[in-house]
């Protein structure tokens, strides 16, 4: 036993953070008064807002966790909107904005915002109204009907007034076959 109150002694054989044990073994020194330096009051600050810190960032962390896990649990949860609260709070934005309206817009935005008018006017742009196709249509259309007229203007020639439309029409078919290749190849929708 004395042997072992002797190697805990502070002195300068024994400063090392590890000491000889009787059996030859090395162990680190458990922390004992003895062996710890004081701190100052700024390093206990810094400890104590540390210690602060990572319990903070714990606590949230569990948090989150029970949020994430009551959300799983209730699918209609306060995480997840279904079509009628869509729907709803729609109508009720619709009519705020609607009555700030003077008459006539408000007439026209009813007129605008009916059901079936929005679904087919969202058809038509997803298929026959494609932003790439009215681009390609209208580009066309304008190189080629300045084309046909200067070659018409140049041999004498009278124009109909189709060549602009049949211009279009080309480049239409250009663009909405341009998307449906880059669809087919990529698998990407564009606009």
């Amino acid at each position: 036993m004395a042997n072992n109150q002797e190697q805990f002694r502070p002195g300068i054989e024994n400063s090392s953070e590890e000491i000889k044990q009787p059996t030859g073994t090395k162990e680190k020194l458990v922390e004992t008064p003895e062996t710890t330096v004081e701190l100052s009051p700024r390093d206990i600050e810094a400890r104590a807002e540390k210690a602060r810190l990572e319990a903070l960032e714990t606590a949230a962390s569990i948090e989150s966790k029970n949020i994430e896990k009551e959300q799983k649990k209730s699918p209609t949860g306060r995480g997840s909107i279904n079509k009628r609260q869509k729907e709803k709070s729609f109508k009720q934005t619709m009519n705020q904005v609607q009555k700030e309206l003077p008459p006539s817009k408000r007439v026209f935005s009813k007129i605008i915002h009916n059901n079936y008018i929005e679904k087919t006017s969202d058809i038509i742009g997803s298929t026959v109204a494609r932003p790439n196709a009215l681009f390609a249509g209208a580009f066309v259309a304008f190189i080629l009907t300045i084309l046909t007229y200067t070659v018409a203007k140049t041999m004498g020639y009278a124009l109909s007034g189709f060549e602009t439309i049949g211009a279009f029409i080309v480049g239409w078919m250009v663009g909405i076959s341009y998307d449906y290749l880059k669809v087919l190849i990529t698998g990407k929708k564009s606009g």
